[in-house]
């Protein structure tokens, strides 16, 4: 790889130090004395000792290695969307680049800094391939207060420009009386998957349905003191035994109701091939406590008590519910998070319900 040009590594470095500096809520006026001589690794030691944050040394080790990538992060163009290319693989099953938590780290704003001038350069077709990339790079600026020393990455829909050539166009039309301000927010409402109370649980008990032969009857520990009931339909596709023991993650704010003169008080999240011949419920991580509720990065939001049936908010919620090319479930490409990492399918680009 040829050498990055001294102006543009000198640049970067400026950048990356006035990001750490807002990211570490130290004074705007700090002297970092940011030369050409220092590497990436010197400069967030010498911010980190000037911020008082503890060095943990695994931690320094992870982020190393993401200052490793900063460092030799390229100019070319084809060469950087290669490496961005790289680097959208690398972030599938993350929602920031240490910890499974949502707090973005040293490393997030290191390697955001270095990338983003390349990320703004992009046509509207490369960022769709980075899908990875751009939920990341719009969750970090949104998380950050880097104020104005980014220009902001805005992800548009891509029937927008289309849509704005032809209105162009067209002859002027009277206003159309606006809506309420009440009726789209509570549109958007109901498709945020921050509605769903999705939370970790362990079958300790599946069984036949009395009555119904496709329907097995699960007792699932959630973390409450009763284990909660829930009737799914699996019974086509594993035994009792085969579900007994197992981790899922289920929706536990649908209404209870009935299924065949059993009482069901949840929903296990299921992924399905096209033709749904295999289906499995989703696994979350051995990590991962039993009743955590899984997160969204970006998407915050208090769950209903319980869903209302009549609205069909779990009708509108599942179509954007799916696994990624490596399995990874997600919500509109957002992987579902837990303390112990992503929640996983073995059936790849899987419809969720």
């Amino acid at each position: 790889m040829a050498p990055i040009d001294e102006s543009i590594t000198l640049k970067r470095k400026q950048v990356i130090a006035s990001a750490l500096v807002k990211h570490l809520s130290l004074d705007p006026g700090t002297s970092l004395g940011v030369s050409g001589k220092d590497d990436i690794m010197s400069l967030y030691t010498k911010i980190l000792k000037s911020s008082g944050k503890p060095f943990l040394q695994k931690e320094n080790e992870e982020v190393m290695k993401w200052i490793e990538f900063a460092e030799s992060f390229p100019v070319d163009c084809q060469a950087c969307l290669d490496a961005l290319t790289g680097f959208n693989q690398d972030l599938a099953q993350k929602s920031i680049l240490l910890g499974n938590g949502t707090t973005p780290s040293e490393a997030d704003v290191i390697v955001f800094s270095v990338i983003h001038s390349s990320v703004i350069g992009l046509s509207h077709l490369e960022r769709e391939k980075l899908t990875h990339v751009m939920r990341w790079m719009d969750y970090i600026q949104h998380k950050e207060e880097f104020a104005d020393l980014f220009e902001k990455i805005l992800l548009k829909k891509p029937a927008f420009e289309f849509l704005k050539k032809v209105t162009e166009n067209k002859e002027p039309v009277p206003e159309k009386k606006k809506p309420s301000e009440k009726e789209p927010a509570e549109k958007d409402k109901e498709l945020s998957v921050s509605l769903l109370n999705i939370q970790v649980g362990l079958i300790r008990k599946a069984s036949k349905h009395p009555s119904a032969d496709s329907l097995l009857v699960e007792e699932i520990d959630v973390g409450d003191a009763k284990l909660r009931q829930v009737v799914s339909g699996l019974a086509k596709y594993y035994s009792p035994d085969e579900l007994t023991n197992r981790r899922v993650v289920l929706i536990t704010n649908v209404k209870p109701g009935k299924l065949r003169d059993v009482m069901s008080e949840g929903l296990v999240l299921c992924a399905s091939n096209e033709d749904h011949s295999v289906v499995e419920p989703l696994l979350p991580p051995e990590g991962a406590k039993i009743g955590e509720r899984v997160s969204f990065s970006g998407i915050d939001g208090k769950p209903e008590d319980v869903l209302n049936p009549k609205k069909k908010q779990l009708e509108k919620i599942t179509p954007n519910l799916f696994t990624d090319d490596k399995g990874v479930a997600a919500f509109k490409g957002i992987p579902f998070m837990t303390s112990g990492g992503p929640c996983t399918s073995s059936i790849p680009k899987a419809s969720i319900k």
